[in-house]
């Protein structure tokens, strides 16, 4: 947006969910939770590999030392709270979370992981695991 003031040019800059420009600082870039399965499609019985990953962003305090709590999308659920030293300026964040999770029967999951700190959620992130029943076939039939 641009406005004339008697021979000046006055611009205003506008940015969403990035670098936010106002009276010239900038307000730094959170970071975006990834979630990933490994295999996201296998047969029953599988123990799957979820592995979470902060990507980009400033390494803001909100973001330091989160709980996190995995929803396995079977009915189940886990959480695990780290034991960090207070936030100092310039700490690194841990930026990897992972965990396994056996799945024994057949389903479409949902995975979802979410990130808090102090009773509130900074990041939320999710993944579909698709687990097929497993089906006998002759060489089976033959090992019983």
């Amino acid at each position: 947006m641009r406005w004339h003031l008697g021979g000046w040019a006055a611009v205003a800059v506008f940015a969403f969910g990035g670098v936010a420009l106002a009276d010239g600082g900038a307000k730094a870039k959170r970071p975006r939770l990834d979630l990933r399965a490994s295999p996201k499609v296998a047969f029953s019985p599988v123990e799957i590999l979820l592995t979470g990953q902060l990507k980009g962003g400033a390494d803001l305090e909100e973001f330091y030392c989160p709980g996190l709590e995995w929803d396995w999308g079977d009915g189940t659920r886990s959480a695990h709270e780290s034991d960090c030293a207070p936030f100092e300026s310039g700490a690194e964040l841990e930026r990897f979370f992972s965990a396994r999770h056996a799945y024994r029967s057949p389903g479409a999951y949902n995975v979802r992981l979410t990130l808090r700190r102090a009773n509130r959620t900074v990041a939320v992130a999710t993944v579909a695991v698709a687990v097929h029943g497993h089906t006998a076939s002759a060489s089976d039939a033959s090992d019983y």
